[in-house]
């Protein structure tokens, strides 16, 4: 998939429009406004994977230049010196030894087949190539509220333990890319990469959407009529919250700061949202429903 494309961006746009872009793509396809769609899933991801190469400079410096193979670059140009050292032609600055002896390569982004390329370098014995191994995918549970803080968790991947620490603020479906923890290279090559999905259950009081917090909250009919003030729950503690007088059941108060962390933003949170529900007494005594007539009468 061309990640440009993906993101809906020009192959010249900035750091900060592909930020942007990014952002408002995993609201619109995040999989906590989109249950049960397997295709928002999907898109969430992509769109994930798209944002980690291209928000990274090094990354999309080498996917600009190899396309789709851009994992290989590492090979690649190491096969370019390793052949310029022995005194070959090379193929930078567009063109390599492709089958035959053609003149072929790299044009406009487009890479001919990899086996050609180190086929060619290696005077045709392929099987001393060096080979970039695969990338492996794991899917890592975890509870909302563990994600609002940073954690250090220990994986066991093809036997061997991995520490790794997990930013506080991420998603549910994003993907993040563990470098080196893959599949062996062969013949030497390097190893392949881990990736990490990450799938947050939801929370009994907490409603997530991106960096923002969503909580309902039952409100007694006295203090709404009368004003006041009530304790809220937030993720990290209780707070005190004054009430209008006269408050609608269905009113909406705002708590900056109060919300989820943002992902490699230490220090920056989203906003909890309050929505009160105004209870009505239920099991009132004759001399308590005596006084909501005389209420009502006025």
């Amino acid at each position: 998939m061309d990640y440009y494309k993906v993101l809906g961006v020009d192959r010249n746009a900035s750091a900060e429009q592909i930020k942007k872009a990014y952002r408002k793509l995993a609201r619109k396809h995040h999989p906590d406004l989109n249950p049960n769609d397997e295709a928002a899933k999907k898109r969430f991801q992509e769109i994930n994977e798209a944002n980690e190469v291209l928000s990274d400079a090094e990354s999309r410096k080498k996917y600009d230049k190899y396309g789709e193979q851009w994992k290989h670059a590492d090979q690649i140009e190491s096969a370019q010196r390793e052949r310029e050292g022995a005194g070959g032609a090379g193929f930078g600055g567009g063109g390599g030894y492709g089958r035959g002896g053609s003149f072929q390569g790299f044009r406009g982004g487009e890479e001919q087949d990899i086996n050609d390329i180190f086929g060619s370098m290696f005077g045709g014995a392929r099987g001393q190539a060096r080979f970039r191994g695969h990338d492996l995918q794991a899917e890592l549970r975890m509870e909302l509220r563990d994600a609002a803080v940073t954690e250090k968790r220990t994986l066991t991947v093809n036997g061997k333990q991995i520490r790794l620490s997990i930013p506080a603020g991420v998603e549910n479906g994003q993907t993040i890319r563990i470098k080196g923890h893959g599949g062996a290279g062969m013949n030497g090559g390097p190893a392949g990469d881990l990736l990490i999905t990450f799938n947050i259950s939801d929370d009994p009081v907490f409603k997530r959407v991106g960096k923002d917090l969503f909580v309902n909250f039952d409100l007694d009919l006295y203090t709404a009529v009368l004003g006041g003030e009530v304790t809220v729950p937030t993720l990290d503690g209780k707070v005190k919250v004054p009430v209008k007088a006269e408050t609608q059941s269905g009113t909406v108060v705002r708590l900056k700061g109060k919300g989820f962390p943002v992902y490699k933003k230490e220090g920056s949170f989203g906003d909890l949202f309050v929505t009160y529900a105004v209870k009505v007494p239920t099991d009132l005594t004759d001399a308590q429903k005596e006084l909501f007539k005389q209420l009502a009468k006025t």
